[in-house]
């Protein structure tokens, strides 16, 4: 019987995995899953046309959300297949094109979801600081280019993503260390050299860094305005206008951070810690999301509860 070394052989389909060492459990694994990209899907969609539908959500803040619910809703179906494939239908298998694709849209809605996020810090903070001039600073043709530029700019940020991955050479390892594609992943695969993707792929993360440190500047500024304000009361009133935003940005970030600590001082810790985390930074924002702002506003929250009462 002839005998193949297959560090030469190039292999062209990957493996992903569920949560190690809980493969007997997959389909119970899927009920949880499922659920939650339902309510997470139907969350954002709500969320959309309650901001398409509602003339008195026709405001910067509101077009802010329903970017935020696009860029959810992207996550969401960018890795809705390859997370019922494993858990519900145990085809782990998938083809290197394919996996190439889906880590794009996953890294570019991931970087949409950072720059809205960013954006809306921008918004919080003319809002507070400057709030004779909100509507006239932040019109509707304003906003929609500041939308425009983002998305162009997150595409042309992880366009290089798929070319560079398609470049290398994978002939050795094929299992993937979660159940979706994303470049770090498959970049560890490659048995080519990879330097390139390695710089490029910590200059998109330094980007990252950025929006956030961008953010929390946004935050300190705000936080200063609020401070000279004399009543107590006014103070509490203004900083709540900003709670949703801070938990969406907790909820978004708070994973990617857990994460980055895991891969770096704790490399040996149990790889069902590194897969959950991951997870969870999938899952959870766009679940979270449309549920912080539906309690938190009260025009949406009013929408919502009259749309549930039509129903007999």
């Amino acid at each position: 019987m002839p005998t193949f070394n297959t560090s030469e052989i190039e292999i062209s389909t990957f493996f992903l995995i569920g949560i190690p060492g809980m493969d007997p459990a997959n389909i119970w694994v899927s009920i949880p899953i499922c659920l939650v990209y339902l309510v997470a899907i139907l969350g954002n969609c709500a969320i959309l046309f309650f901001i398409k539908t509602e003339p008195s959500l026709h405001e910067p803040m509101y077009y802010f959300l329903s970017m935020l619910a696009v860029s959810d809703l992207g996550l969401s179906l960018s890795s809705l297949p390859t997370m019922l494939r494993v858990f519900l239908f145990d085809a782990p298998g998938i083809s290197s094109d394919a996996c190439i694709a889906q880590e794009f849209f996953i890294h570019g809605f991931s970087a949409m979801e950072s720059s809205v996020l960013l954006i809306m810090s921008f918004d919080r903070f003319i809002a507070i600081c400057n709030p004779l001039r909100y509507t006239s600073i932040l019109t509707s043709s304003r906003v929609t280019k500041i939308g425009l530029a983002f998305s162009l700019k997150n595409v042309l940020l992880i366009l290089p993503f798929p070319f560079t991955l398609k470049h290398l050479r994978y002939c050795k390892e094929y299992l993937l260390s979660h159940s979706y594609c994303l470049h770090q992943d498959v970049m560890k695969l490659s048995c080519s050299n990879n330097k390139v993707n390695v710089i490029y792929g910590l200059f998109v993360a330094l980007t990252g860094i950025a929006d956030l440190t961008f953010i929390f500047i946004s935050y300190m500024l705000i936080l200063k305005v609020v401070l000279n304000i004399a009543s107590q009361r006014e103070r509490l009133k203004v900083l709540n206008t900003c709670v949703s935003h801070i938990c969406a940005v907790l909820i978004f970030y708070v994973p990617i951070i857990s994460l980055a600590f895991i891969y770096r001082f704790a490399k040996h810790s149990s790889p069902i810690i590194t897969v959950l985390m991951a997870d969870v930074f999938l899952l959870v924002p766009p679940l979270m999301n449309p549920i912080v702002y539906c309690v938190k506003s009260q025009q949406i929250r009013n929408l919502a509860l009259e749309k549930l009462c039509q129903f007999p």
